[in-house]
């Protein structure tokens, strides 16, 4: 039995949809096996979003070499549709799938050996804009990546996504309901919905046909799943209703990200967001007067060009008075292709990591104060198949980390705990959990 092995780099998307190749590959015959295994056939799902998408393509190439010298290496993803030739430079690559070819690579792979040059098989992002393939990870007993939407229609000015995977498109409600209801019959407790716009779900064929509200209420009567998480969405997109409805959710947890890439209104206008930070404000006020134990994380990017000393301390004084409990900070860097790399006023690197530092900061400063917030109350947890120094760890429904002596029996359980302390290194020690909630 030929043996295949894959790396994911990049989002949550990612790796729903390379937990899908590997099934094709397991339908084929494939054994899937551990990267460091030695296997026949490896296949690197890459990004764009990040600066260096080639050094760390060439960086996992060179690893997978090493653990299998003969192997046949195959590279798909964000990078492979935007820069197909220049990855099939890379010495020990065989294969550079586009966006439309990566679901059908046991195809394309019939023959394993080595040639001189890499093959490239790649079209048109265009030609795949109409074209929505469902995916979903499994592996993980606890939580499942569910992909129900891809592509974007946003001209952001920083952002690549739309050149390599395309415009906004959707699976249907019935299509995604009939996966939930087979996710859960497997055991999974919890599903994460993800998408590149996620909150833009309902396109099919270049026509609205429903909405992200539509596709929520469905879901929330589907049985056997006890969670639902979305993943990321737009402020413009997160309606008064779809918080409203999450409030009083049997399964929608208390848990939003929500992208905001600046606290500038002058550089959200450069940056082409369709929002100004009052809205964001709007939306945060919104879901703390309707749950006030809410989860908020966002998004936000440093360096931008034209980002000036004050620009930055606006972003920053905006967030710090910001009733939010996370970040995830970016720091710009410059995408072929896009407007934002023509556009003066480029930010110094030694400035953008100085900035980046700031925000990482102020980021752990809102998460322990979130997490400090919480201490005292009872909460479930879904435990996780992990162990470290004997203890192990799951969240809470709005995504506060626990940790708990390590139980095998607890793995994959929900349970009803008292958070009773905040350690040293950022996570929450609960009291002896009680009764099994969820089996």
């Amino acid at each position: 039995m030929k043996k295949v092995a894959f790396y994911t780099l990049g989002c949550k998307l990612n790796f729903s949809e390379t937990s899908t190749i590997g099934r094709l590959f397991t339908d084929a015959g494939y054994a899937v096996v551990d990267f460091t295994a030695g296997a026949d056939v490896y296949v690197i799902n890459t990004c764009s979003v990040t600066e260096h998408a080639d050094k760390k393509c060439r960086k996992v190439v060179k690893e997978a070499l090493k653990y299998s010298p003969d192997a046949y290496v195959t590279i798909v993803g964000c990078y492979a549709q935007l820069k197909p030739v220049e990855i099939a430079e890379i010495e020990g690559v065989d294969m550079v799938l586009g966006a439309a070819e990566k679901f059908r690579i046991v195809e394309y792979i019939s023959d394993l050996t080595k040639q001189p040059k890499a093959v490239i098989h790649q079209q048109n992002i265009e030609k795949v804009n109409h074209n929505f393939i469902a995916a979903y990870s499994i592996g993980d007993r606890t939580r499942t990546f569910l992909k129900v939407q891809d592509g974007c229609d946003y001209p952001c000015t920083y952002c690549t996504i739309p050149l390599a995977r395309g415009g906004s498109r959707s699976d249907t409600i019935e299509n995604v309901v009939n996966r939930a209801t087979q996710i859960a019959e497997s055991g999974v407790k919890e599903i994460v919905l993800t998408g590149v716009n996620l909150g833009d779900f309902g396109i099919r064929d270049g026509n609205r046909e429903d909405k992200f509200f539509d596709l929520v209420k469905a879901l929330d009567e589907v049985e056997g799943i006890e969670r639902i998480r979305i993943s990321s969405i737009e402020p413009n997109l997160l309606s008064n209703e779809i918080i409203e409805f999450v409030a009083h959710s049997k399964r929608f947890v208390p848990h939003f990200h929500i992208p905001l890439q600046s606290g500038s209104n002058k550089i959200l206008g450069l940056m082409k967001r369709r929002y100004q930070r009052e809205l964001y404000t709007e939306r945060v006020a919104t879901i703390k007067a309707l749950i006030p134990n809410c989860c908020i994380g966002v998004d936000v990017i440093v360096g931008f060009p034209g980002e000036t000393h004050e620009d930055f301390l606006d972003t920053y004084q905006f967030l710090n008075e910001l009733d939010i409990s996370y970040l995830h900070v970016f720091t710009y860097s410059e995408r072929e292709q896009t407007a934002a790399a023509e556009m003066t006023g480029r930010v110094a690197g030694s400035t953008r990591a100085d900035r980046s530092k700031m925000l990482h900061i102020l980021s752990d400063k809102k998460r322990r104060a979130f997490y400090q917030s919480q201490i005292g109350t009872v909460g479930e947890v879904l435990f996780e198949d992990d162990q470290k120094d004997g203890f192990m760890h799951g969240f809470t429904k709005n995504y506060v980390k626990v940790k708990a002596k390590y139980d095998p029996v607890m793995v994959n359980e929900i349970k009803r705990v008292k958070l009773i302390e905040l350690t040293a290194d950022g996570e929450v020690e609960v009291a002896e959990t009680e009764e099994v909630l969820a089996h």
